[in-house]
């Protein structure tokens, strides 16, 4: 099945890809060679775990989640592709990346036992490169994976992907979390995905959308990127956060659309304090008058030091939300009251 040729976002000097569909999956060939045979095994009969305290074995979380991992197939202008995705309630909905369904003119799901079923989307944000959408398939198809609470996560704990890379399907690699809160790019240029989740478990092109699980089999990030230079796995993968998924899913499925608050700057990239290097014209920035040069030190009674802990406390907060701006302009510190938007796509 074709693939259309990757995309790959860019971040100093090497590549961070999306590694799903509409953001690229890639045509590879060493599966292909007439000297591979590649076998499925599928597990009969699993009944789910409760969760517990104590560590799973991967071997247990796989059978715990399998049956509510997908593999999704788009077609476009552009061809066909695949990515991953999970079950995520009883009504159908699904969750997956932005860019596994981008431009999609038809969406397929295949289910644990081979059945596959249409699917539409019912909405997506670029922002947090995230998106859900609905299939069409009987309930006894459906087994939703539950959320676990990614701000609970330490470097260190163990996790486990599950998803389609390459089109191998009901794939499993496991790692750990080896670092959290990393900011990566997002789909919205000018906007950064922030509090992400950094993996060693092996991702590759095919796993975006699929199901980051931890040591109880919950659900605790979407696997997003990688930063690789051979544009595969090279132990550094990227997880959009599970306490992400819980607002922004809602809301998809709710009004078919995200909405995240908006001021209107940009900081200094070559600042080590939140110093504002740019004011949009129109932007809430603007109308509260902010200038280039304010460093912000706090939004409401969160402090604030850097762009990220901006970008969150402005996150934190609602599109129409009044807040209070400390900043430190000219050697005094003045209060500023600012009327937050919503972010442009």
């Amino acid at each position: 099945m074709p693939r259309r040729p990757s995309t790959p976002l860019i971040a100093s000097l090497v590549a961070v890809a999306c590694l799903g569909a509409g953001g690229g999956a890639v045509a590879y060939s060493a599966l292909s060679d007439g000297n591979t045979v590649v076998r499925q095994v599928t597990v009969q009969n699993a009944e789910p775990t409760a969760v517990s305290n104590s560590p799973m074995s991967v071997n247990s979380i796989y059978r715990r989640a399998y049956r509510g991992v997908v593999e999704i197939t788009v077609r476009t202008d552009s061809g066909s592709a695949e990515g991953s995705g999970f079950v995520y309630d009883s009504s159908g909905h699904i969750v997956t990346n932005d860019h596994v369904v981008d431009g999609a003119q038809s969406i397929s799901v295949k289910f644990w036992n081979g059945k596959t079923y249409n699917a539409q989307v019912v909405g997506s944000d670029s922002s947090t490169d995230l998106a859900v959408i609905k299939v069409d398939a009987p309930d006894s198809q459906l087994h939703p994976l539950s959320l676990g609470v990614s701000s609970d996560l330490q470097v260190g704990d163990s996790v486990v992907a599950i998803g389609s890379p390459f089109g191998l399907e009901e794939t499993v690699t496991s790692g750990i979390v080896s670092a959290l809160h990393r900011s990566i790019a997002s789909l919205n240029q000018g906007f950064r995905i922030i509090d992400s989740i950094q993996t060693d478990a092996a991702i590759n092109h095919g796993n975006s959308g699929g199901p980051l699980l931890d040591s109880n089999g919950q659900v605790v990030g979407v696997n997003a990127q990688i930063r690789s230079d051979s544009g595969g796995s090279d132990g550094i993968g990227f997880a959009i956060p599970s306490d992400t998924v819980r607002s922004i899913a809602s809301q998809l499925i709710s009004n078919g659309k995200a909405e995240h608050a908006y001021l209107g700057i940009g900081l200094d990239s070559n600042s080590t304090a939140a110093r504002v290097g740019d004011v949009r014209p129109g932007t809430p920035a603007a109308k509260a008058k902010l200038r280039v040069g304010d460093v912000i030190t706090a939004i409401g009674d969160t402090k604030v030091d850097t762009s990220d802990g901006v970008s969150q406390a402005i996150d934190s907060h609602r599109p129409g939300d009044t807040v209070t701006l400390t900043i430190r302009r000219d050697g005094e510190t003045l209060s500023v009251q600012v009327q937050l938007a919503s972010r442009p796509s």
